[in-house]
């Protein structure tokens, strides 16, 4: 099996059409080509038909990049990504079409079963229940871990996500690390090579192209694409521009550009281009004046009372918006309703430019970012409905667990007190103590110093409790837990600990 999906119950919908039309079988390896969680998200689909000693393949450091992007980041993150794949939209003409390299993302449990077998060096190969398959390392492309694989005895090579359908992102919209163009550009020239006389290529997210003169042909445009946006992204920005300037100008040579795998469906120039300079320089574009820019509310009063007023703001965004100049409207409305997010008028007509810039757009995610934008000014903010549930939290070790909990300390609840704690998980024979002082929480393993207060308990029981509010005071009472020290102190840490806010507003202060 190559990737399972982004949940257990689409993937076991996918499994139960394959036994119905193909009988039964046993699951006798799993490969994932990258940590993206839509290709390791649905395993838990299979665990029951794993076959004794069957492999979990997987590139070099792909489960610390499947938690650094799901876990750590992951609630910002899946705000954002709510805006970037139209979650809260009606599907149809007037709100989400698609994904661009997908219809949308299936809701449901998401499941990390790690890996057994890291590829770590390209030319590796295995021998899989009997199928020979070599592997391509890609690092930093698409993905942080990721590699393509091939099947030489049959001519197959399949290319992950790193030779899509579209264009692809170097900066997702959702959030992410930046991806390396550069990289990304040299693994497919490697590609190209590595997988010379296949004669199928797959794809995670497209179909099949056949014969090997093709497929050298897409690789090579497909390639070049990638590795003009980098060259000329940092040609002009050696030049002085701006990533903004850059990406007002920056467009594909027209033998790249008529080929609509190249095409922003779902990645997109204007953005890729913008993320490059971030990749080389930063977010800061050396004008002094965006040393310490105004927080946007502040900002927004300002520029609002500078040009004469809301109904002059709005007037003018009313003459934009008749004149079709969408974008400059939506400019001046961002501006009224941050300064003042019950301009009714101004929230109606900036969800309008919204939705005329979204039917206008090409780049499948713009459209769903737009319209969710529109649909937040006009019906107000909503959680959504059958949300998933991630299982992925289960499966950190402690040390990215507490690495997480780091990111939850709110240092105004702490004020300063210090605190040491000591965490002893006898399922796992190992010990932690994490301590809180100045306002921040630093962890070691080992019992070290001599902890306020101890807990010993079984390490999912801890990571439910932390991080799910799932009481251990049930367990303490039937003894799968004891505490040692002084039991408020574990209480009052928890006091410390701050929710993240997943639905943030975005459109509006």
């Amino acid at each position: 099996m190559i990737d399972t999906g982004t949940t257990s119950e689409t993937a076991g919908a996918a499994w139960a059409l394959v036994a119905e039309k193909l009988g039964k079988a046993p699951v006798t390896a799993i490969i994932y080509t990258h940590s993206h969680a839509d290709h390791f998200g649905g395993t838990g689909a299979f665990v029951a038909d794993l076959a004794p000693g069957a492999p979990i393949v997987a590139p070099k450091g792909f489960r610390e990049a499947a938690v650094s992007e799901n876990v750590i980041a992951g609630p910002a993150m899946a705000r954002r990504a709510a805006y970037q794949f139209g979650v809260p939209l009606d599907p149809g003409p007037r709100g989400t079409v698609n994904s661009g390299i997908g219809l949308a993302v299936p809701v449901g449990t998401q499941t990390l079963v790690p890996p057994t077998k890291e590829i770590e060096t390209t030319g590796t190969e295995l021998v899989l229940d009997g199928v020979r398959v070599r592997f391509q390392v890609t690092p930093s492309t698409e993905a942080p871990a990721e590699m393509n694989l091939g099947f030489p005895d049959w001519k197959v090579a399949d290319l992950a996500e790193n030779a899509n359908v579209s264009q692809h992102n170097i900066l997702t919209p959702r959030g992410a690390q930046i991806r390396n163009a550069r990289g990304w550009a040299q693994g497919l020239t490697e590609a190209i090579d590595f997988f010379a006389g296949a004669e199928v290529m797959i794809t995670s997210h497209g179909w099949p192209r056949f014969g090997a003169g093709e497929i050298a042909d897409y690789l090579a445009k497909h390639r070049d694409a990638y590795a003009f946006l980098h060259d000329q992204t940092v040609r002009w920005m050696n030049k002085g521009l701006t990533g903004p300037e850059i990406a007002a100008r920056l467009k594909l040579p027209a033998a790249l550009e008529k080929e609509w795998y190249d095409r922003p469906y779902y990645g997109s120039y204007a953005f890729n281009a913008r993320a490059v300079y971030q990749y080389y320089l930063g977010w800061y574009d050396a004008n002094p004046v965006h040393l310490a820019p105004l927080p946007a509310e502040d900002a927004a009063k300002r520029y609002v009372a500078a040009i004469g007023g809301a109904a002059k703001v709005r007037a003018l965004a009313k003459a934009a918006f008749d004149k079709g100049d969408y974008p400059w409207a939506a400019e001046l409305l961002d501006k009224a309703v941050f300064a003042d997010p019950g301009d009714q008028a101004a929230r109606t007509l900036l969800a309008s430019s919204y939705r005329q810039m979204a039917w206008g757009s090409e780049n499948a995610l713009w459209r769903n970012m737009y319209l969710t934008g529109a649909q937040e000014l006009t019906t107000g903010i909503k959680p959504l409905a059958g949300g998933g549930r991630s299982t992925i939290a289960t499966s950190l070790p402690p040390d990215d667990l507490f690495d997480v909990l780091a990111t939850r300390l709110d240092p105004d609840r702490v004020g300063d007190v210090s605190l040491r704690l000591g965490f002893t998980f006898p399922d796992r024979n190992a010990s932690y103590t994490l301590v809180v002082a100045n306002g921040v929480l630093t962890h070691r393993p080992g019992i070290v110093g001599a902890p306020d207060a101890t807990l010993t308990v079984r390490y999912p029981d801890l990571v439910n409790a932390l991080l799910r509010g799932q009481p251990l005071a049930a367990r303490i009472a039937s003894g799968d837990a004891s505490f040692a020290g002084d039991l408020t102190a574990l209480q009052r840490f928890v006091t410390y600990l701050d929710r993240p806010d997943p639905l943030f507003p975005i459109v509006t202060p």
